[in-house]
């Protein structure tokens, strides 16, 4: 029952390349900026990633990224990165760019075991209807299209099926943890944290606090361990790298 490792290099130690891979965050907020970083050092190359965003430009997923280590990325966002949007572009990467909401719905249903579900959002665009570039070739041209999704009705409003995630590993980054992978998530890092490792098959969270187990309390708790495979307690100088992509500030 305890899963904690004794560092980050080897809690992603047996992650092989081109295996799928869901992140948690949203921009850098909630990043698992740690077990990201010992990824890279380990080397899995060909990485298929799901994340809300692919980090910026030298942080977060972005260090993968710009390594040349991921082959495909399921997201929402690519506008903070310009590395990104070049190997896109480019045809080195292939995109498969879905809403916000349906992402986050399909990461929570591969999670829960339901292999798919109806949703209007997309209906009336590419997104139902198909012809999405998901990778270009090197003249410009589209390479690899989105094919058309199932549509049906229901009460009278067009719905388009989409299917739920799984994927051979997930990182994510959680605010207190206990030795058997019940989390906790602060804040905005709430956000896709807890359906990226519910979708992974073997999830490991970097955690800020590690208590032991019965500190927690079970009606506090946003993610029970049945769900976590590892747990890695960060330091302090970890626990408070926060970073943001912008800071505004008055004159």
């Amino acid at each position: 029952m305890d899963k904690v490792c004794a560092s980050a290099v080897e809690a992603v130690a047996d992650i092989p390349d081109g295996v799928s891979l869901a992140v948690g965050g949203f921009g850098l907020s909630g990043i698992p900026a740690v077990l990201i970083q010992a990824l890279y050092e380990q080397g899995a190359t060909g990485l298929q990633v799901v994340s809300n965003n692919c980090g910026v430009d030298g942080r977060g997923l972005g260090v993968l990224l710009a390594a040349g280590r991921i082959a495909r990325v399921t997201g929402s966002y690519v506008g903070e990165n310009k590395e990104f949007a070049r190997q896109y572009l480019s045809g080195e990467l292939e995109v498969e760019l879905v809403p916000q909401g349906t992402l986050a719905e399909r990461l929570r249903a591969g999670g829960a075991g339901i292999p798919a579900f109806y949703t209007p959002a997309g209906v009336g665009t590419q997104v139902a209807r198909g012809g999405l570039p998901w990778r270009y070739a090197p003249d410009g041209s589209v390479a690899v299209a989105s094919p058309p999704k199932e549509t049906r009705d229901f009460h009278g409003r067009r719905h388009v099926l989409e299917h739920g995630i799984t994927t051979d590993f997930a990182l994510v980054r959680a605010w207190r943890g206990d030795r058997h992978g019940n989390l906790l998530f602060r804040k905005s890092a709430a956000n896709f944290n807890p359906l990226a490792a519910m979708a992974g098959r073997i999830t490991i969270a970097e955690v800020e606090e590690l208590v032991e187990p019965g500190e927690l309390n079970p009606d506090a708790v946003h993610l029970p361990g049945i769900f976590t495979q590892r747990v890695l307690e960060l330091n302090g100088g970890q626990a408070a790298d926060k970073q943001i992509e912008k800071r505004t500030v008055r004159a």
